[in-house]
């Protein structure tokens, strides 16, 4: 049952109540309605002393499924009002490669305390994967997934599900190996069904396997699991042998976490600010950006400085030069997004590359014609001198054009250099643009300028 925005103060007080005044299976009648989600929700909305018991109460299975759900910082807030067995029991339910990102935030002191806590085979399978670096499929695999050797029938099959299907993250693909453990086969539960109880698993296992290196970058798995429309993808070392699977479940998260890290670098916000980030936090991790912008911007107060007898002559042209500015910066933006985007679901070549800037070059072009025809009437219209918005307008749609271009090939050649290229941030390209604009701008208005007079 889920908790609908308008229903959270209703049950806020019925779990509070049930926590004050019932007793403990009155209060897990109540919770055990609620989905995991719903009982992350509401644990964020208890206060602490609310909180301790409230975890306290829950069993086990319950207690886990509410860690999965929060917000790393919440995560840890439960784990520490677990006592030591209820702590390890619930390390030892979680999923290990969600551990593992619990753990990576935490100070070495506290991360050795908490493995010491958890059985030896799940605390050496986190150690494994902490060993992997960060945002690679081997970070974020389980190894919570069935095996099977070729020889294995149909029955056979069956009942070890059965065994293993309480642990198991998913039961929808079956990974057939080797003797030497490499991945050979792959077999989905719907085969299963459909096949004879005595048919041996190599007869009906599919030997085409799509699978992914585990030191290859998160993202390049969430595109395979995209593109493949898998609900679950193998992971094998440098010798094909399996050891662990990604799971779509915690490719969404990527998805998201990926996401929002390209917009905080589109932003030039800098590191995650989010609604709880204190002011003091939210205004050190954006000043880096801004301070250098700042620096840049200054470049643009020195060229409209060195164009001085230029704007004191024709002062009509300081009523567009923010527009120009503005214009410019907005078209690179918007190629910026474009390029960005496109970069993260799909491999590009040099082929690509030349037809991207092709296509961005005629797009930049057709805005600054259409643009430049327009406040080169209206310049006309507004100051009575033609020479003024063939200027103007040809000023705008020659910087539409850079811009336009400057907002593809930035990110692109960002890419070639294998950095991110959503560090080319929104800012940074309008800033850039800002610069180039004026220098385009007032260099035409100057080269015309006794025409202007």
């Amino acid at each position: 049952m889920n908790v609908s925005r308008s229903d959270n103060r209703e049950w806020d007080e019925r779990i509070i109540q049930g926590l004050s005044e019932m007793g403990k299976e009155d209060f897990l009648a109540i919770v055990d309605e609620l989905h995991p989600y719903d009982l992350a929700s509401i644990y964020g909305r208890l206060d602490d002393g609310h909180r301790a018991l409230f975890v306290s109460l829950l069993p086990i299975e319950q207690v886990t499924d509410l860690v999965e759900e929060l917000e790393q910082k919440l995560q840890v807030d439960v784990l520490t009002k677990l006592d030591a067995d209820k702590l390890a029991q619930v390390m030892d339910l979680m999923d290990n490669d969600d551990l593992a990102s619990l753990l990576e935030d935490v100070t070495d002191e506290r991360r050795l305390e908490l493995l010491a806590k958890m059985g030896p085979k799940e605390s050496h399978a986190v150690r494994n994967l902490m060993q992997y670096p960060p945002e690679t499929a081997g970070r974020i695999m389980t190894d919570r997934y069935v095996w099977l050797p070729r020889h294995y029938t149909v029955n056979e099959v069956m009942a070890k599900l059965r065994e293993f299907a309480a642990i198991a993250e998913t039961l929808n693909y079956l990974y057939v190996i080797d003797e030497r453990r490499r991945l050979i086969g792959v077999v989905s539960y719907r085969d299963l069904i459909l096949a004879e109880p005595d048919e041996k698993i190599e007869n009906i296992m599919h030997e085409r396997v799509i699978f992914i290196h585990v030191d290859a970058d998160q993202e390049e798995a969430a595109r395979m699991i995209e593109r493949y429309n898998f609900l679950a993808l193998p992971v094998v070392d440098h010798d094909r042998r399996l050891v662990g699977i990604i799971t779509v479940d915690d490719i969404i998260d990527v998805v998201i976490q990926e996401a929002t890290e390209d917009i905080e670098r589109l932003s030039a916000s800098g590191k995650s600010i989010d609604f709880d980030t204190k002011a003091p936090v939210a205004a050190m991790r954006r000043l880096p950006w801004l301070v250098l912008l700042l620096l840049i911007g200054v470049v643009s107060g020195s060229i409209i400085n060195q164009f001085e007898e230029t704007l004191a002559s024709v002062v009509a042209l300081a009523f567009f030069m923010p527009m120009i500015a503005g214009m410019t910066g907005n078209t690179g933006t918007q190629s910026l997004a474009v390029v960005v985007r496109g970069l993260t679901v799909r491999d590009i070549d040099k082929g690509m590359v030349r037809r991207l800037v092709t296509r961005e070059l005629l797009v930049g072009v057709l805005l600054g014609l259409v643009c430049g025809v327009l406040i080169s009437i209206i310049a006309y219209v507004w100051q009575g001198n033609m020479m003024l918005g063939l200027v103007v307008g040809s000023s705008l749609s020659i910087t539409l054009i850079f811009g336009t271009l400057t907002g593809t090939v930035v990110p692109i050649v960002l890419y070639k250099l294998r950095i991110d290229p959503a560090i080319a941030s929104g800012p940074l390209i309008t800033t850039l643009n800002d610069i180039l604009s004026l220098l385009i701008y007032f260099g035409i208005a100057t080269a015309f300028l006794s025409y202007l007079t």
